[in-house]
């Protein structure tokens, strides 16, 4: 699994359009599952369907989302295990429950040759940070970010001048404000830009003349891509 794959943030904005009743929890999971493919939970396997409505029960109330990178822990709260696992997946996903949250971290579920799904498996979790950005915030960073990346790309064949399609990005559900949708829309194009420029189009002298501007559009990509799928929890968020 890969933040590149966007499982988590599938489950994050379908489940909080789902816990604020703009979807039902079938339409919620089958959105889930036409990126994720067939979603279990846990070491038993349990569906996903059948975990979520169980969580309802136990008073789940939002869901999180986690986009971690090395140096930079976006989303992540502890303990030690689940923020290994999720850095090591590029995402993860924070269950919020009154008795304490769960992080749930996907990866591949490969069973013989003819199936392929995904498994969360299902850590205890941290208290939600404090400290991630608004909406507005991200916004703002994104676009002071491309500013600078548009400079230092200048010139470059490839990365920035291909304008690549993200593919499979999973978008925002029912329920969440335009501006959310913008800016993840946005967000989601320039992640495809880092795939990309990280790939093909620069030589070493010029990926190292231009490394700080990608970790920087890395970084403001993923705070945007995070803050959008938390628009729903803002306050007056419409």
């Amino acid at each position: 699994m890969h933040a590149k794959t966007p499982v988590s943030a599938a489950l994050v904005a379908w489940g909080n359009a789902w816990l604020a009743g703009h979807v039902g929890l079938d339409e919620a999971v089958d959105q889930v599952e036409r990126v994720s493919g067939p979603a279990v939970t846990g070491r038993e396997a349990s569906s996903l369907r059948g975990r979520l409505a169980s969580l309802r029960i136990d008073g789940l109330s939002e869901f999180r989302l986690a986009l971690p990178a090395p140096g930079d822990p976006l989303g992540l709260s502890g303990p030690p295990a689940f923020n290994a696992a999720a850095l090591d997946a590029g995402q993860a996903v924070l269950a919020v429950l009154p008795g304490g949250n769960l992080g749930l971290v996907p990866e591949p579920d490969l069973r013989g040759s003819s199936y392929a799904g995904t498994r969360f498996t299902v850590h205890e979790a941290g208290p939600v940070r404090a400290d991630l950005p608004s909406l507005a915030e991200a916004e703002q960073q994104l676009a002071a970010v491309m500013r600078t990346a548009t400079q230092a790309f200048d010139g470059v064949d490839g990365p920035v001048s291909a304008r690549p399609e993200r593919q499979g990005a999973a978008e925002l559900a029912p329920g969440y404000p335009a501006r959310a949708h913008r800016v993840h829309a946005l967000a989601a194009r320039l992640a495809a830009v880092l795939e990309v420029a990280s790939q093909r189009g620069l030589s070493a002298t010029q990926f190292a003349a231009r490394d700080l501007a990608l970790r920087e559009l890395d970084q403001a990509v993923r705070r945007a891509l995070v803050a959008a799928h938390h628009a729903i929890l803002e306050p007056n968020y419409g």
